[in-house]
C-alpha cells in the first residue's frame, strides 16, 4: 500500500507538471494534440487523486467503494478526453489552422515517453499485489500517457521539421480511438485481471 500511495504521488508531481507544460506550450503554438495531451495528464493527476484516497482506506467495504469510484473516475475522464481531442482536431482540420512548432512540446513528449513506461510497470506490480483494479485502470492510463507521448512526438516533430501543419490535428485524431477505448474498459472494470 505504502508503495502504491508512492508512485500515485509520483504520478500526480510528474503529470501537474506535464499539465502545465503542455497546455501552456499548446496554446502557445496552437497545438490540439499537445494541450489534449495536457489535459490527458490533468485527467491522470485526478486518476492519482482518487487513487490515493482509494489507497488510504483501511476498510475493506469503503475501499471497495472508493475502488469503484475511481474506477468509474478514470473511465469517464477518458471519455470526456476522447470528445474534447476529436471535436478540436476536427475543428483545425476543417479550419487548415496551422499550428506553429513547439520545443518545449517536443522536450515534454520526449521525456513522458521515457517516464511513463516505467511508472506503468511499477503500478502493475503494485496492483496485483494489494488486487486493486483501479490502480491496474490506473497503470493503464499511464501506458496510455506514453503512446499518446509517442504519437504527440510524431504529430509535432512533423509539424516542426517537414512543415505538415495537418500533422498536429491529424495526431490528435489518432490518440481519440485509443483514449476511448480505454474509457469503455475502464467503465466496465476490465482493464484487471486481479481477484475482486
Amino acid at each position: 500500500m505504502r508503495r502504491g500511495v508512492g508512485l500515485e504521488w509520483l504520478t500526480v508531481g510528474w503529470n501537474v507538471v506535464e499539465a502545465v507544460v503542455s497546455i501552456a506550450a499548446g496554446w502557445f503554438a496552437g497545438s490540439v494534440a499537445l494541450v489534449g495531451f495536457g489535459l490527458d495528464s490533468v485527467i491522470e493527476s485526478t486518476s492519482g487523486a482518487a487513487l490515493l484516497w482509494r489507497l488510504r482506506r483501511d476498510d475493506p467495504e469503503q475501499r471497495e467503494r472508493a475502488e469503484h469510484l475511481a474506477l468509474r473516475l478514470v473511465a469517464v475522464s477518458f471519455l470526456l478526453l476522447a470528445i474534447y481531442v476529436a471535436a478540436e482536431s476536427l475543428h483545425t482540420l476543417l479550419a487548415r489552422e496551422a499550428p506553429e512548432a513547439s520545443v518545449p512540446g517536443l522536450i515534454i513528449a520526449a521525456l513522458s515517453l521515457v517516464v511513463m513506461p516505467l511508472l506503468a510497470r511499477a503500478k502493475r506490480r503494485v496492483s496485483a499485489a494489494i488486487e486493486s483494479r483501479a490502480l491496474h485502470a490506473d497503470s493503464r492510463q499511464t501506458d496510455l500517457c506514453a503512446v499518446l507521448s509517442a504519437i504527440l512526438l510524431v504529430g509535432l516533430g512533423a509539424n516542426a521539421v517537414l512543415g505538415w501543419w495537418w500533422a498536429d490535428p491529424v495526431a490528435g485524431l489518432a490518440m481519440v480511438p485509443i483514449i476511448a477505448r480505454e474509457g469503455f474498459a475502464s467503465w466496465k472494470g476490465q482493464p484487471c485481471g486481479c481477484a475482486h
